[in-house]
């Protein structure tokens, strides 16, 4: 094979995407074929394979990049197996001289990357890989002391005093097919789609492909964008961006939004400000995992090691099904189940009662929204549950435990949420929508509700449950003092 000839194989991950991708961009600049790569690899992805929802979105991700390609004449050639070997194969097969890629900051991705970049290099091949994901990557950003921050404000106020990169220019067309492909797996036989029915809402929630992200980005800046500050709070009103799983799947980039964001906005001022924020806190959480990489399972404040936990299956299960008696939780819960996904006000509630009522461990709330969530993302998931428990970076202090009585009333006060996730107490009036075990029988009557039989009482006592959550944080600190005199 002429040297011209030899192709470079352009391996994708969570960059499903053809504009602001630098491994693309280096693949092309290579001046060689270029053949696009997507390997299966879930014993690689460590602990953490991808979950139902997360399977679900991959799949129609991935037939959305074919078609991408497609119309510049490239195929996405998909390989199952251990990414090693995979490579390995497609360089003997095809006599690719280089491999390119867009970094990953998992502690099991970053290890298997660099033994394969050292193994391509050392069989005399070009091995690249570069950021197509952040802003900022986590070791250029740096306290005071020159270590890692565990704060959000100062970290965030450090990176916007560099500024923020444009989106690199992408242009696929330059792009060469070569002579002739190797084989691809067929991507239905990888069964990424559940066998069950139960992602038959997920199609009129989510358009799972770049035109779509595109189109939800730019419905977000002409609209919610604007008040975001106060919508975004709001879980009966269309308020937040959704654009998380078109981030986690790289199908848009963080600096294409905000440079989109931008140009149609100030992002220095108003909701546009806060969303700006909302993207830092992204990058913060990229920042925590990498540096303290034990964290998905760990709590990074290491006297949680020790919280008096008190797991119970039972009731696991009620908040998982969202049947805890609690509306605006159960709301979530089910919300999460019907479509992948959940409103951030609400993600803090559910989170606070598993938690803190019910002493729940946060790592079985992570791998419960781990596996039913489409934006399932290890760091934000990891950042979210840790700050909710009180142990993580920035955390809400443990001893802040939600009302979701109240929270319901502030945010969601006419009860449009609950009545649109739990028909059940639809017919309930906006005085009972948040606490119904308050109504009178002759209202929950009317309205339908048999309490015990159409909809569960409380697992537990909200003040009691309260009570529960501060007396474990008591014997915590007795147990961190005690540790500390011996």
């Amino acid at each position: 094979m002429s040297s011209k000839a030899r192709p470079s194989l352009l391996w994708f991950r969570q960059d499903l995407r053809l504009h602001d991708n630098p491994a693309l961009n280096a693949a092309i600049e290579h001046g060689r074929p270029v053949i696009p790569v997507y390997i299966s690899d879930e014993a690689g992805e460590g602990d953490w394979p991808p979950g139902g929802a997360s399977r679900w979105w991959l799949h129609h991700a991935l037939h959305d990049l074919t078609e991408q390609l497609a119309v510049h004449g490239l195929r996405l050639i998909l390989r199952h197996g251990e990414s090693m070997q995979a490579l390995h194969s497609l360089v003997k097969e095809t006599g690719a001289e280089a491999v390119y890629w867009n970094r990953r900051y998992e502690s099991a991705i970053i290890t298997r990357d660099k033994e394969i970049k050292e193994s391509l290099q050392a069989e005399g091949l070009e091995a690249k890989s570069f950021n197509a994901a952040l802003l900022f990557e986590p070791w250029t950003i740096k306290s005071k002391n020159g270590g890692p921050y565990k704060v959000f404000t100062p970290y965030w106020r450090t990176c916007l005093s560099n500024s923020v990169p444009k989106p690199e220019k992408s242009d696929p067309a330059r792009a060469t097919p070569p002579m002739s492909w190797p084989r691809s797996e067929n991507l239905e036989d990888w069964t990424l789609l559940p066998r069950l029915d139960w992602d038959k809402n997920f199609y009129d929630a989510w358009t799972p492909t770049r035109r779509g992200g595109w189109a939800r980005l730019h419905a977000f800046l002409d609209g919610a964008a604007h008040d975001y500050g106060r919508g975004r709070d709001v879980p009966g009103e269309d308020g937040t961006s959704r654009l998380s799983p078109y981030l986690h799947f790289g199908q848009l980039g963080p600096r294409e939004i905000y440079d989109t964001l931008k140009s149609k906005i100030d992002p220095d001022r108003g909701g546009a400000c806060k969303y700006v924020a909302e993207l830092g806190w992204r990058e913060f959480s990229y920042h925590i995992l990498y540096h303290f990489p034990e964290t998905p399972t760990e709590p990074l404040d290491p006297k949680f090691a020790h919280f008096p936990w008190e797991p119970d299956e039972k009731l696991l299960r009620a908040w998982q099904r969202g049947r805890t008696g609690y509306p605006l939780v159960d709301a979530g819960m089910r919300q999460l189940w019907a479509t992948g996904w959940m409103h951030n006000r609400v993600r803090m509630n559910v989170a606070s009662l598993l938690v803190k009522h019910l002493q729940q461990p946060w790592q079985d709330g992570a791998r419960w929204f781990w596996d039913t969530l489409v934006d399932a993302d290890l760091a934000s998931n990891t950042q979210g549950w840790q700050w909710s428990a009180g142990c993580g970076a920035d955390g809400a202090p443990y001893f802040r435990v939600f009302n979701p009585m109240t929270q319901g009333q502030r945010f969601d006060p006419h009860g449009d949420y609950v009545r649109e996730w739990v028909p059940e107490l639809a017919k309930l009036p906006d005085a009972f929508i948040h606490h119904p075990w308050e109504a009178s029988a002759d209202v929950l009557k009317e309205a339908g509700v048999d309490l015990g039989d159409t909809y569960p009482m409380p697992v537990i006592d909200h003040k009691q449950g309260r009570n529960r959550a501060l007396m474990a944080y008591e014997k915590l600190k007795h147990f961190a003092k005690e540790s500390t005199k011996s």
